[in-house]
């Protein structure tokens, strides 16, 4: 139907000049949304390095700090130990 309608309105001369300006758009349309997706590509990739840099050293000073936390419990949780102890002692003395 369609073949029809283009036959009778642009004549069988016409259609292969239009088909090949056709081609040649859709052409152009997928060199340019394959740019603009390189562009973007390149543009983000820069963007995860960065949040990739940042999320590696919030990580490492995430386990340095628990780390620390962990050295100071041992260390309250030894102090109370002691200190029980020694409380002990002298109440069993």
């Amino acid at each position: 139907m369609v073949i029809l309608l283009a036959l009778l309105f642009f004549g069988s001369k016409a259609i292969p000049d239009i088909a090949k300006t056709l081609g040649k758009g859709m052409r152009e349309f997928k060199k340019a949304t394959n740019e603009i997706q390189r562009e973007i590509n390149d543009y983000t990739s820069d963007i995860k390095k960065d949040i990739n840099e940042i999320s590696t050293s919030v990580t490492k000073d995430t386990n340095e700090i628990k780390k620390g936390m962990n050295d100071v419990t041992s260390s309250v949780s030894r102090d109370t130990d002691e200190v029980t102890k020694e409380i002990t002692d002298k109440f069993q003395d």
